[in-house]
């Protein structure tokens, strides 16, 4: 029977080592990284893997989308899509520095805690997400305005946050607002009126203090991807999985939100390996997973 192999391609100077060992656990047999790997490299590499195997072993052939830019990587895995040739089609998955399947985790986990514990769903509700210029950010942005929710993203610097809110209306035909959120001012008047808020901010850098949670009246759920130290959140614990916090919000930690995410990413992986047919995979099989999961 045919090994499956892996192509694991990163625009950076290293694949992430957390991803290998994630792809060679969840079943490949073989898992070959490369780097420095830019757009219009796709094509050539992905037809070579094609190419070498015969159509029925096109299937246990698979690449992987890995680097730290969201948009970058769904670029390049449409690209991937776009050079894919019957009978030749080979999987793909993009998840680049675990960003799909982290954001799918925590915005599942939010969505879990809103409907057993408040009676709500993501429609409608009112989302501030803090760090929206990385990728888990920008990603649990996506994934809640497609749920219905209304977004409002932040960032240190609005010109920054307001590109991300612009390249999702023209990607996805979603709207969501950008606010600066860079002074302790800023962050309370972000939060007011809202009924959801996501920190996907730098590590180890506390964006929401206890006082602010305290004076966010509307708040039902604070969540927080940070497990360095201090907190994102304060008072919010790594394990914490619906705690309530200062002001009464539901307080959902990061290693609550991590081990959804690992289950994700290590089904999407299984999901690969195993599939009788060439699949695709982005955010939002990650999201609909993480749903199963969480």
């Amino acid at each position: 029977m045919a090994k499956n192999i892996l192509h694991m391609l990163s625009p950076l100077r290293h694949m992430s080592p957390f991803d290998v060992n994630m792809a060679l656990d969840a079943g490949y047999d073989a898992v070959v990284p490369y780097i420095d790997v830019k757009l219009e490299e796709i094509m050539p590499l992905v037809q070579d893997a094609m190419f070498s195997r015969s159509p029925r072993d096109a299937v246990h052939t698979a690449v992987f989308i890995g680097g730290k830019d969201a948009v970058l990587a769904l670029d390049m895995l449409d690209q991937v899509r776009k050079t894919l040739l019957k009978p030749f089609e080979i999987s793909a998955f993009a998840d680049p520095a675990g960003s799909f399947t982290t954001a799918a985790a925590m915005v599942a986990c939010v969505e879990k805690t809103l409907k057993q514990k408040k009676g709500k769903t993501l429609a409608n509700t009112r989302i501030v997400i803090f760090g929206a210029t990385g990728p888990v950010g920008y990603t649990s942005g996506v994934i809640a305005a497609l749920e219905g929710a209304e977004v409002t993203l932040t960032a240190r610097e609005l010109s920054k946050v307001q590109a991300k809110a612009d390249e999702i209306k023209q990607r996805f035909g979603l709207t969501v607002q950008a606010v600066q959120a860079k002074s302790p001012d800023e962050v309370s008047a972000a939060l007011a009126g809202k009924e959801v808020a996501l920190c996907a901010a730098a590590a180890g850098v506390q964006v929401i203090s206890a006082s602010m949670l305290a004076a966010a009246k509307s708040l039902l759920v604070s969540s927080d991807v940070n497990a360095v130290p201090p907190a994102g959140i304060e008072g919010l614990e790594l394990m914490a999985n619906g705690a309530e916090l200062a002001g009464g919000s539901l307080g959902i930690g990061p290693l609550a939100i991590g081990d959804v995410k690992y289950k994700t990413e290590s089904g999407l992986f299984q999901r690969m390996a195993s599939s009788p047919k060439a699949i695709s995979l982005d955010f939002r099989d990650a999201f609909s997973l993480a749903r199963e999961i969480a």
